[in-house]
């Protein structure tokens, strides 16, 4: 399946300089900028996304200025952390103290009107509780014995990156990848965004799993299981405090209490992410370097190039998925000649993006301070910290009858992902 390119050639409004440029995509000036980012920043949904989002590109910065200037860059464990774990035990304690209160209303006053109270409190201590993570029921998961193959090179990669390897591996649909840690005995698990999998090199993709091992070599408080979990509960209590809707006078009355109580939990966030913040930014930077340790600085930097074209990436699976639904339920998701085909076709509509689109995403990445969420460094600043000093060459490689025996050992997982993402749309 090969792009039309239609090539088209037109003056710059700005300064006159002529614009040629893939009439696939939005034409702009490589000499003055004219249309590098034409959407613009993207807007953060609420307003502590939005402080992420600064703090994340303020400590970036700051810590890329450090490293430019000869600085180490290490993990470390500072007073700021250690404060955001005091923090966070105290929200458990206040769980704690929300299930002491509740037994001690029902076994105080068994029977009576405050046994309703007890119960309310039990209750909302339960849900508050500070628990592991399950492992996901809705994608494929992958044991050893599953994918062999694949298991032997994330295991070469943990040695490579000074941890050991994951237990269990999943598969979804999303355009990004993850480490976590699961069940009362923190087992790991990895997730692995089959569309982004796909669009990446052999070399590439050991960059990634460099980097997802990374996390677990350097460490990161607001993923650990004192903060994360607090982090888990105060999200909860956010939930709890919702203002009704359509309120009487009685229920406004109790919607303005709950927005106080809301504001001082959004308070404590916004406290945790300042106390753990700049400690994360360090663990991201730490992460890239391990990528580059185990793939080559050069496959990371394009890595992360990969990750610009995450829109590109959303936008052909959803030309994909509109094509199946116009071929009706036989071409659809339980189609698995297109299913597999999707795969292919995703491919090469990322690989026809020409040069010019990328170094504009690259421009415009810059510009809005890309990433991949609200708490990573911009992209941009992440590559460029990855080209601070002399360029790492790769202690891992995959060879071609590694990689295609990898590829075999995914295959039933990306056509069931590929069938849902032609059945349900592209994952968030």
């Amino acid at each position: 399946m090969s792009a039309v390119v239609e090539e088209v050639v037109q003056p710059c409004p700005r300064c006159g300089a002529d614009i040629r440029g893939d009439g696939r995509f939005s034409p702009w000036c490589v000499r003055c900028e004219w249309n590098v980012d034409p959407e613009g920043p993207e807007e953060q949904p609420g307003r502590l996304e939005r402080v992420r989002r600064a703090l994340a590109r303020r400590y970036g910065e700051q810590l890329l200025a450090e490293v430019s200037a000869g600085g180490e860059l290490r993990a470390r464990r500072d007073a700021s952390s250690v404060l955001a774990g005091v923090i966070a035990l105290a929200v458990h304690g206040l769980t704690l103290a929300l299930a002491a209160a509740g037994t001690w209303c029902v076994v105080r006053y068994w029977g009576g009107p405050a046994l309703v109270l007890g119960i309310v409190l039990l209750t909302l201590a339960f849900a508050l509780r500070p628990r592991p993570l399950g492992l996901p029921e809705d994608v494929p998961l992958l044991r050893r014995a599953d994918a062999p193959g694949l298991f032997a090179l994330v295991d070469e990669v943990a040695r490579a990156a000074g941890t050991r390897g994951v237990d269990v591996i999943a598969v979804d649909g999303r355009v990004n990848a993850s480490v976590m840690a699961y069940g009362l005995r923190g087992r790991r698990l990895l997730t692995l965004g089959m569309p982004l999998w796909e669009i990446l090199s052999p070399q590439e993709q050991i960059a990634l799993l460099g980097h997802e091992l990374g996390h677990y070599a350097n460490g990161d408080a607001r993923h650990g299981l004192v903060v994360g979990t607090a982090y888990r509960s105060l999200y909860t209590w956010r939930y709890v405090m919702a203002p009704l809707p359509d309120p009487t006078l009685v229920q406004a009355v109790a919607n303005a209490l709950l927005a106080v109580l809301s504001w001082l939990v959004r308070g404590v966030m916004m406290l945790l992410d300042r106390l753990t913040m700049r400690a994360s930014q360090r663990a991201e930077y730490l992460a890239d370097r391990t990528a580059a340790r185990a793939g080559s600085t050069e496959a990371a930097v394009r890595m992360l190039d990969r990750l610009l074209l995450s829109d590109s990436v959303v936008t052909a699976l959803n030309r994909e998925v509109n094509a199946a639904a116009r071929g009706g339920a036989h071409s659809g998701g339980r189609d698995d000649t297109r299913a597999n085909k999707l795969w292919e076709h995703l491919v090469a509509d990322l690989d026809s993006v020409p040069e010019l689109e990328r170094e504009r995403l690259r421009r415009a990445g810059a510009l809005r301070g890309h990433s991949v969420d609200d708490t990573h460094p911009p992209t941009h600043l992440r590559q460029q910290c990855l080209r601070v000093g002399e360029p790492v060459p790769a202690t891992v490689t995959c060879d071609q009858k590694t990689t295609g025996a990898i590829a075999a050992e995914l295959a039933e997982a990306r056509r069931k992902v590929a069938r849902r993402i032609l059945r349900d749309g592209v994952a968030g």
